[in-house]
């Protein structure tokens, strides 16, 4: 073999060999797939009915007024409570109030299902507004059937409540005329999270 060919011969080989070491292009076997995947979140959606519990004129010392709301879970996620936030405002027709007429307003709320019928709230109103309960809390049951605390999605609980001007038997005139404006505001969160295993056939 010539001096010629065997230095072409050589050229090309170390040629080939840096062109694999740098990447070059070359046959190769190979695949792939790919998977999709969702994550949806689910809502919370709190409603009451009716919106206004409580309108009513001309009460005195003494009278009692019964009322019946529904709170609906219409949501895709469990309600896990729902915290009522008081807040009012007296509207003093002769500006003489001694007194917070929100203190001689008595509230009991009642939570109600088919199983229990439990007081939630004992108190007034101007006790209420430094509280938060929790409208949807079982302590106690009554009959067989125990039902947990919150509200399924899909599902509603009734309440009751109950407002009575308490009558003292003391001297109450300065509040004839006056009004209270009461603002309840609910809410609801979730309940607590959930560990979706690999191995749970309703998550995969």
């Amino acid at each position: 073999m010539s001096f010629t060919k065997v230095v072409t011969k050589g050229v090309m080989t170390a040629a080939l060999g840096l062109s694999l070491m740098s990447g070059g292009t070359y046959a190769y076997f190979s695949d792939s797939v790919s998977t999709q995947n969702t994550f949806a979140s689910g809502t919370l959606d709190l409603s009451v009915n009716p919106n206004a519990v409580v309108n009513i004129n001309n009460i005195k010392p003494g009278d009692e007024i019964y009322r019946e709301f529904t709170l609906k879970n219409d949501g895709t996620l469990d309600i896990y409570q729902v915290l009522l936030d008081t807040d009012y405002t007296v509207e003093d027709w002769k500006g003489d109030n001694t007194e917070d007429f929100a203190e001689h307003i008595k509230v009991t709320i009642l939570y109600n299902t088919s199983s229990a019928t439990v007081p939630v709230v004992e108190t007034t109103l101007a006790q209420l507004k430094e509280q938060q309960p929790d409208l949807t809390a079982i302590d106690e049951f009554v009959g067989s059937t125990q039902r947990p605390d919150g509200i399924p999605a899909g599902q509603q609980e009734k309440m009751f409540v109950l407002f009575q001007f308490v009558d003292n038997g003391q001297d109450q005139n300065q509040f004839q005329g006056d009004k209270l404006l009461v603002n309840w505001k609910l809410n609801a969160s979730q309940t607590p999270s959930t560990y979706y295993d690999d191995t749970d056939p309703d998550n995969n």
